[in-house]
């Protein structure tokens, strides 16, 4: 049933702006703060109070612009969006509504079979409402800390086709700010917040369907279920003769479900007008200039270089680019060696590791990179095994301490004196003459067996190729 059928997505994107204060007025944005204490006459709508721009927030909004081809207009306005609701205390949002501040950008996903573009529309500058807290027995508590903090509002074009490219282009909206450094991509807090548009039609159609849309998404597992489910929903209701109402629906993540929250609004059930206490934006040359300057390396161009510097698959790259601060992690321990994949191998493996073990970011991880940098160093240059390459890890997680610092008091160097191994390998073989004899006989997988033994008499300190060499030298013999 559903394979006669295609989505058509777009997601409407709210990333919450890293100023140090609100859109406009001076209130601090600090997440966490006691409940309405960050507030002023301004951003509680009170009579007379007039709106400051933050200039800071325009920036940001430019920047992100720019880092998904977007035009910047030169020319914007501020409009009212109007709206009753216990944590909106104007009764009205100031946004942008037919002037926005950027328009026509794209970026590219990939969708698992292929790379997409998915086309940008708009981005635009809002103020954030307060937040509702229903959790507080039968009352509902209105916090408007959050009112006033500065918003970029990213709508697609209904370019995406299923729950899988939505998850996936909601991802590189993320990796795109948080390389900015405009927004820290937190949705578990709400810093980084969707809804979807969506509606279904025949494979092959190119009418578009009737669309409802679906808030309260707060990871992109939820975008995908949330998804999945209203598809399947649609589906069922125009295979079985109905109609789709135009709504808009609440995810519920703990039933698996998406209950009606209203009818769907349309651009004119706001009364949007202008807003008559701010001008027009106007942005020059100069500002985009300024601006496109302070633009950081993004996440495509980061992942080619690291497959282009250092020779690395794409898979690594991927997963060494998929945050910056790992990224920046990954390219501070690569300056002490030259052993690239190595680093990559051990960031990948053994850091996350700890990272996912732990419940830590890149950031808190003990070991500082320049201190792993070194470890890939002392396994490349044969100072010490991988093996002992693991044991000399643990110990920097606990103690802090250099790779050099610990090899030294452990007295963990890799031996390779030829003459100590001989005497380690003809004592192994002399202990274990049944296994020299299936050796001789043609049973060669004994060998990691004897090699074994070689490596538990040196401690786990022979260099492994040597062992390996000598004791075939000696078997052959």
């Amino acid at each position: 049933m559903l394979e006669k059928y295609e989505a058509v997505i777009g997601l409407e994107v709210h990333a919450q702006l890293l100023t140090e204060t609100k859109l406009f007025c001076s209130c601090s944005t600090k997440f966490g703060a006691p409940p309405n204490t960050n507030v002023c006459p301004v951003c509680l709508g009170h009579p007379g109070a007039l709106p400051v721009l933050n200039k800071k927030a325009v920036e940001y909004a430019v920047l992100m612009g720019l880092a998904v081809n977007c035009r910047i207009n030169k020319r914007s306005v501020f409009a009212r969006k109007n709206y009753f609701y216990p944590d909106l205390p104007k009764g009205y949002q100031i946004s942008q509504f037919d002037e926005p501040l950027c328009e026509f950008g794209f970026v590219e996903i990939d969708s698992g079979k292929e790379k997409r573009k998915i086309r940008i529309k708009r981005i635009h500058i809002e103020e954030d409402a307060g937040k509702l807290i229903h959790d507080r027995g039968g009352d509902s508590l209105v916090d408007l800390n959050r009112s006033g903090t500065p918003l970029i509002e990213i709508v697609s074009e209904p370019d995406i086709r299923t729950p899988q490219e939505a998850s996936e282009y909601l991802k590189t909206l993320r990796k795109i700010v948080t390389y900015l450094e405009i927004c820290d991509g937190n949705m578990e807090e709400g810093s980084l917040r969707c809804d979807a548009n969506i509606s279904v039609r025949l494979k092959g159609s190119t009418d578009l369907g009737t669309r409802t849309e679906i808030k309260n998404m707060n990871s992109f597992r939820n975008v995908e279920k949330a998804l999945q489910f209203e598809i399947e929903r649609q589906v069922e209701i125009l295979e079985e003769g109905g109609k789709v109402e135009q709504e808009t629906l609440l995810w519920d993540a703990d039933n698996y479900e998406a209950r009606s929250m209203r009818g769907k609004e349309e651009s004119h059930d706001y009364r949007y007008f202008p807003e008559p206490d701010l001008l027009p934006l106007q942005i020059t040359d100069e500002w985009i200039t300024e601006i496109k300057n302070k633009m950081p390396e993004l996440p495509n161009a980061k992942k080619e270089r690291f497959q282009k510097d250092y020779s690395l698959p794409e898979y690594d790259a991927e997963i060494l680019t998929s945050e910056k601060p790992l990224a920046d992690y990954f390219e501070k321990a690569a300056e002490v060696t030259t052993d690239f994949k190595a680093v990559s191998n051990w960031v990948m493996s053994e850091v996350l590791k700890v990272c996912n073990r732990d419940k830590i970011s890149i950031e808190e991880f003990p070991v500082p990179p320049e201190n792993l940098g070194k470890l890939v160093g002392l396994i490349s240059k044969g100072t010490i095994s991988g093996k002992i390459a693991k044991d000399v890890f643990e110990e920097m997680l606990s103690t802090r301490q250099t790779p050099e610092e610990i090899v030294k008091a452990k007295n963990l160097a890799q031996i390779s004196d030829s003459s100590a191994i001989e005497k380690a390998v003809e004592k192994i073989i002399a202990d274990f003459p049944a296994q020299v004899e299936q050796f001789k006989n043609g049973k060669e997988k004994v060998l990691g067996f004897l090699v074994g033994q070689v490596m538990r008499e040196t401690k786990g300190k022979a260099n492994p190729q040597m062992v390996n060499k000598i004791l075939i030298e000696k078997l052959r013999q």
